[in-house]
């Protein structure tokens, strides 16, 4: 990669709690190699997309660093049978990844494009209150776009709009509404890839029936 490729970090924390064990977690993943192979195809996006992975359940763990698209190989997924959502826990991880792995700018070189930050969640967050603290410091980090999924009927909303006004819901956890979110997700991304630069503000592409925006 050359000095003078701006990357466009883009990081996707998922929600691996006890309840997206089986084929909610499968068709996660059904998704996100579609999403990697259709960003693929972008030659934009291969150009300066870099993907990084959070999962969080009672653990939280960067399972993917930012990665440029080209060299991604996804890692595998697992969810234990049962436990907490340690979703402000993912909230601190990512502050601390990205503050590591995005280029500041300077005056000699520019640095990275703001990063855009995709959440998906099935149910809340069992660390209530540092999800709160932690909401403030992930507004600091100057993400270009902050996208909040609720999967499934028991994901609730409220906490995510303390995150983001960008708060969709999808009804189904199965994999054809998964592979609609995450086409839908690559969309949002080639969006982002091309408008960053030309503008600060990122307008995303209307999502599919099967995503619901929440008001």
């Amino acid at each position: 990669m050359t000095e003078s490729m701006r990357r466009l970090p883009v990081y996707l924390l998922i929600d691996t709690s006890g309840s997206m064990r089986g084929e909610p977690i499968e068709s996660v993943k059904v998704g996100l190699e579609a999403m990697v192979s259709s960003l693929r195809q972008d030659p934009f996006a291969l150009e300066s997309v870099s993907i990084s992975i959070i999962t969080y359940d009672r653990d939280v763990k960067q399972i993917l660093p930012l990665t440029p698209l080209d060299e991604i190989q996804l890692p595998d997924i697992v969810t234990p049978e049962s436990g907490p959502t340690h979703t402000g826990q993912a909230l601190k991880l990512l502050c601390e990844t990205v503050d590591r792995e995005v280029r500041r700018g300077t005056p000699e070189q520019k640095g990275d494009w703001r990063p855009l930050l995709f959440i998906m969640t099935d149910g809340k967050p069992s660390d209530i209150q540092l999800y709160r603290e932690m909401t403030a410091e992930v507004k600091k980090r100057n993400f270009a776009s902050i996208i909040a999924c609720a999967a499934g009927m028991s994901a609730k909303t409220e906490p995510l709009k303390e995150l983001t006004d960008e708060v969709y819901s999808l009804d189904t956890v199965d994999s054809a509404s998964f592979r609609k979110l995450f086409k839908w997700v690559s969309d949002s991304i080639g969006v982002g890839n091309r408008s960053v630069g030309a503008t600060e503000e990122l307008t995303l592409p209307p999502p599919p029936p099967e995503v619901t925006i929440s008001y």
